[in-house]
């Protein structure tokens, strides 16, 4: 088990150092840069001629070692992540890259872990109900809510609980994750209990569409297992059906919710993308939209990075659970 992961990290590192190659490149790859941008600004707003922007412009380029070729670029900001930690300056925010990523991660994290794990429990406990009580009205009625939820994109969702909350319910404050005369308020129960009436439309909104994907698959995969020999075979010992379902049909059946843990790691991170921009939300993902939009290369190329970094590690923490809880599955 401990040559196995030791193997499995060591091939970890080669897999990071290309992807982040890759990941940077892209980033680079259209025409000009932010910049860009800020010598046109120059121009028309400064009302500086041509020449004096195209001068500012370039003295920023030398300052922050846009200059350089590409490959210099790359190994600079590889190595100032590898040994610092500092993952370069964002033009857009004005401040360190990695300042924008942790100060916007936390509420992602909140947020995304709270919806992921509702998501997974419930879709988990309506999933074995649906399996052990086929073709009944809760089997039905589950199922076609479970299509109902896959259908609808989130944020169509989003926009319709907007809806809802304001011209039906007369919710006089709706998006972000406080009203606006708690913003700036220091933390205490009246801004706690602001919190919670906004902190629980982005979860339920993120969260839906992981009910409905999780209930399925536990539910067919549960229903695959009832039919195996050992299954039969427990039964045929005269066991009780609750430690059939649980000790002998569940654990077996948990197989692809598990390996879809590492594959949801970097969703996590990222956030709920479009979610968060119709719900204004200070999580990550509208950074990184940002970021990709007015070419803010440095924190772009950081926040696919540490995506990349989440599913590698996610994946690796997926198939040792897996082989941990299935000795079927060889370390070789």
């Amino acid at each position: 088990m401990i040559s196995y992961i030791i193997r499995r990290i060591l091939y970890v590192i080669p897999l990071l150092l290309a992807v982040s190659i890759v990941c940077f490149v892209i980033i680079q790859l259209p025409p000009g840069d932010f910049l860009t941008a800020i010598e046109s600004q120059l121009k028309s707003q400064a009302g500086l001629s041509e020449e004096e922007s195209r001068k500012m412009v370039d003295e920023m380029r030398k300052t922050y070692g846009l200059d350089k070729s590409m490959p210099v670029q790359y190994l600079i900001w590889i190595k100032n992540i590898v040994t610092k930690g500092d993952f370069g300056y964002s033009f857009g925010y004005r401040k360190p890259a990695q300042e924008v990523i942790w100060e916007r991660l936390k509420w992602t994290m909140i947020i995304a872990l709270s919806a992921h794990l509702i998501s997974t429990l419930v879709g988990l406990l309506i999933g074995i109900y649906s399996a052990t009580h086929q073709y009944s009205l809760g089997d039905h009625l589950s199922t076609f809510l479970a299509f109902i939820g896959l259908s609808f994109p989130e944020f169509f969702t989003a926009l319709v609980i907007m809806y809802l909350l304001v011209f039906r319910f007369r919710v006089p404050h709706v998006g972000g994750l406080s009203s606006p005369e708690y913003v700036l308020a220091t933390w205490n129960w009246a801004k706690f209990v602001d919190f919670l009436q906004h902190f629980w439309i982005p979860v339920v909104i993120s969260g839906v569409a992981g009910v409905a994907r999780n209930m399925r698959v536990m539910r067919a995969n549960l229903l695959d297992v009832f039919r195996s020999q050992y299954v039969i075979t427990a039964r045929a010992k005269g066991l009780k059906e609750r430690i059939v379902l649980y000790k002998h049909a569940v654990v077996n059946a948990l197989h692809p919710i598990i390996a879809y843990q590492g594959v949801a790691l970097p969703y996590i991170v990222q956030g709920t993308m479009v979610t968060a921009i119709v719900l204004n939300l200070p999580t990550t993902g509208p950074a990184f939209y940002d970021a990709l939009v007015f070419q803010d290369t440095l924190l772009a190329g950081s926040f696919l990075l540490m995506v990349t970094v989440v599913l590698v590690i996610g994946n690796l923490l997926s198939d040792l659970i897996l082989a941990w809880i299935d000795p079927r599955i060889r370390y070789d």
